[in-house]
């Protein structure tokens, strides 16, 4: 990074992660888009889910606080910078190398900052990663919500490279339940639809 003196070192910490975090654009994910016909990048997917929490805040739990929703979608995703993107449908294995290789990375990333904005950064993400609070399982369902209304959008690219069908995106839904019961029921909608036009694979024993 360029030499930012005469910054403060609290400014200096502080550019030093936003330039860190600038890495993020250059993560890709598995998600497809349509327009332009690529990958999303994992700093795009942060800033949707973002930006679906300010406009869906009124399906959460009554009382969530959303400023601290999209505070949470902000960074949870920070990680992948070394992590990279893992598919939502990859096994326990790999699951658990992922979140071996998040945490090695929160450590990091987040240590960047002054120590008080680390501490309160990381314990958002902390609180996303235990999904213990309302805000942080609603979170975590515009977090799984978001892939599926992409791979519709995408007319299920991402399903097709992948080879999944209907029944392993139903597993995901209960998370989304679990966040709001209102989107819960319309992913199970969006399921059910993408099967019936084609774009996602039934379930096994409906073939």
């Amino acid at each position: 990074m360029p030499d930012l003196q005469p910054a403060s070192e609290r400014l200096s910490r502080q550019l030093d992660f936003v330039a860190e975090a600038d890495r993020l654009k250059g993560v890709l994910r598995h998600t497809r888009l349509t327009h332009p016909a690529r990958r999303e990048n994992s700093a795009e997917h942060s800033w949707h889910i973002a930006l679906m929490a300010l406009v869906l805040g009124e399906h959460a739990p009554p009382g969530t606080d959303i400023s601290k929703v999209i505070a949470m979608l902000v960074l949870h995703d920070l990680v992948e910078v070394d992590a990279g993107d893992l598919s939502v449908h990859a096994g326990a294995a790999a699951q658990a190398r992922q979140h071996a290789a998040e945490l090695a990375a929160a450590e990091r990333i987040f240590a960047l900052l002054p120590s008080d904005q680390a501490g309160q950064m990381r314990g958002l993400w902390d609180e996303f990663e235990e999904r213990t609070t309302p805000e942080a399982r609603f979170a975590r369902a515009l977090d799984r919500l978001q892939p599926m209304l992409a791979d519709v959008m995408a007319g299920g690219a991402a399903w097709r490279d992948q080879g999944v069908r209907a029944d392993q995106v139903l597993t995901k839904v209960e998370l989304i339940e679990d966040g709001s019961a209102t989107l819960g029921s319309f992913a199970r909608y969006l399921i059910e639809r993408a099967v019936r036009d084609g774009i996602l694979a039934p379930a096994a024993t409906e073939r």
